[in-house]
């Protein structure tokens, strides 16, 4: 029996009730979705149409009110806290962070949806606006693109990681979802209600990156059909996730601070590398000229796009594109903010604010002006078929305008092995942070929990592609993030509470220290006063010295008495 129960410790390590009950929900979902595929993806339909045709509104306003929150917090009282210690160093330096926040968060969708979206936009307007495949319809797509990429997205993944962080790091405590809730909920975050909280974190997360490793797949069978003849399929896509999924476990086994930081610099310089090709081997100045007026249009409409929800027309774009977005998001935000909220010891709320959601989200405009500012101007002043072949097959427009530059089919090839990249930094920070979930909030879990955990993960990619391809990605992943949509509400205000509790105790501290040096200061000039009272009541007698009139008379006498003596 004690041999039994060290070799469970040394494969699983302190899990509890949340690794099993989340592996039986996930084993139920898998077994359905390989058995009956077809039945999965229609009631995944129905939930999804029940969800957004009475719940649509509720995805707009909640995302919205997270980027309010968590830009008021970086420039209230609070913004100056620490994560840690108050005179605690960043753990990691600023580039290597920034750089595993982006790897870690959406490399694998801008790779995806650099060209696609612009292009999919370009051939039906968003709401109908402006005419397909013209100037007005391409414009429309990239403001759209520039708000599904921007500040909101990245406000999900700061709301979570701040507040992880900050229970974490502040109070000592463990990098659970559920601590976060303590101050609303007690001691009952320790019992049941904690550990449903982080079994739906855990399924949460587990769809939303099962997504992405989809997408990967997708954008990489594409470039391989492209380059060499691979078939595009279901079957083309499996083989490609189980390679995939040996490199990430590879990965996964080796430590935090050597595996995902040095893969992240590696893909933000190959990444660097490839937008660099198009950036000057493109239309560079209508590249520049697009991001300009696309800025511009965002900042002048990001109210009115934050909150269209179109009651009186029947169209669905709303729900394909904008609630699917915020939902993929959401579903992401347990896994991306724990990972950002584990790099980030050592930094102040502000600076996390600000490092999370503006530096990400120009990148990611850059990107888009870039690939899809590209894209559309060789589709409008040179006919080059991108907006067909997106039309046909969605990743492969990428590959469609790299055939447009000199050199084309390395940059292909470049743009392959980057996607492979980001999936893998992706699926690894996916197995450490489920891994995290499962095991009571330790900083390690086992390497057997993250081998398992990655396992999982390719399971449920290959179960959504099976169940409907694209289409059966989105749908899953509105589905589950609308539970964790609400959790997120009261996981912001769980969070004032505690910051505002600890601003007021810091208050009634500089308060207390503040009297205490006051007093202080008030008895030492007591002090003072009474010794100068006492030297006016007894002065000290001056020492006195002879003045020169009593010198002269002292010299004559003394001439006198030698004028006495004899001769």
């Amino acid at each position: 029996m004690d041999r039994l129960r060290r070799w469970k410790n040394q494969l699983l390590g302190d899990v509890g009730t949340v690794f099993y009950l989340s592996l039986l929900l996930i084993a139920g979902f898998l077994a359905a979705a390989m058995v009956d595929p077809e039945t999965v993806q229609r009631q995944a339909q129905k939930i999804l149409d029940a969800t957004a045709n009475n719940f649509g509104w509720l995805y707009l306003m909640a995302t919205s009110g997270f980027v309010l929150f968590a830009l008021g917090l970086a420039f209230s009282r609070f913004g100056s806290i620490r994560l840690g210690p108050d005179d605690e160093p960043p753990e990691f330096s600023f580039k290597s962070w920034l750089a595993m926040i982006f790897s870690g968060g959406m490399g694998v969708g801008l790779v995806f949806w650099g060209v696609a979206e612009p292009m999919m936009h370009f051939n039906s307007p968003p709401l109908g606006i402006g005419t397909p495949r013209t100037a007005e319809a391409a414009q429309t797509g990239m403001r759209y693109a520039f708000f599904h990429w921007g500040l909101h997205q990245w406000a999900n993944f700061t709301v979570v990681g701040l507040a992880i962080a900050y229970v974490r790091f502040r109070h000592n405590s463990h990098g659970l979802i559920s601590e976060t809730f303590r101050p609303l909920l007690g001691d009952r975050v320790d019992h049941g209600w904690g550990k449903a909280i982080d079994t739906l974190a855990v399924v949460s997360t587990l769809f939303g990156v099962a997504t992405t490793l989809g997408l990967g797949a997708l954008q990489i069978n594409s470039g391989l059909a492209r380059l060499s003849g691979v078939p595009y399929g279901a079957t083309p896509q499996l083989l490609i996730m189980a390679g995939l999924g040996v490199l990430f476990i590879l990965s996964a086994m080796t430590p935090l601070k050597w595996g995902i930081r040095y893969l992240s610099s590696a893909n933000m310089a190959l990444a660097a590398g490839l937008l660099l090709f198009v950036l000057i081997l493109g239309p560079t100045p209508f590249i520049f000229s697009e991001f300009t007026q696309t800025v511009g249009e965002y900042l002048g409409n990001i109210i009115q796009m934050s909150l269209v929800t179109t009651p009186y027309s029947s169209e669905h774009w709303v729900q394909q594109w904008t609630i699917f977005y915020w939902a993929w998001g959401l579903s992401w935000a347990p896994f991306v903010g724990s990972f950002i909220a584990r790099i980030s010891r050592g930094r102040s709320i502000r600076e996390f604010v600000l490092g999370v959601m503006i530096v990400p989200v120009i990148l990611s405009m850059l990107w888009f002006s870039t690939f899809g500012g590209s894209a559309i101007h060789y589709e409008l002043f040179g006919n080059a078929g991108i907006a067909d072949a997106v039309a046909q097959e969605v990743p492969a427009g990428l590959y469609v305008l790299l055939e447009q530059l000199p050199g084309g089919f390395y940059a292909a090839i470049g743009a392959i092995i980057l996607v492979a990249m980001f999936v893998v930094t992706s699926a690894d920070s996916a197995t450490f942070v489920l891994g995290m979930f499962t095991s009571k909030g330790i900083l390690n879990p086992t390497r057997f929990v993250r081998i398992l955990w990655g396992l999982l993960q390719l399971l449920m990619a290959s179960a959504l592609l099976l169940s409907g391809g694209l289409l059966g990605l989105r749908t899953v992943s509105i589905v589950a993030a609308f539970p964790f949509m609400l959790l997120m509400v009261l996981m912001a205000y769980s969070l004032y509470k505690d910051l505002a509790l600890e601003s007021r105790r810091r208050e009634e501290r500089d308060k207390l220290l503040n009297e205490r040096i006051e007093r202080l200061l008030l008895r030492e000039s007591e002090r003072e006063a009474e010794r100068l009272a006492a030297e006016e009541t007894h002065p000290t007698a001056p020492e006195t010295l002879p003045s020169e009139p009593e010198e002269a008379d002292t010299v004559q006498s003394k001439d006198a008495a030698a004028g006495d003596q004899p001769g």
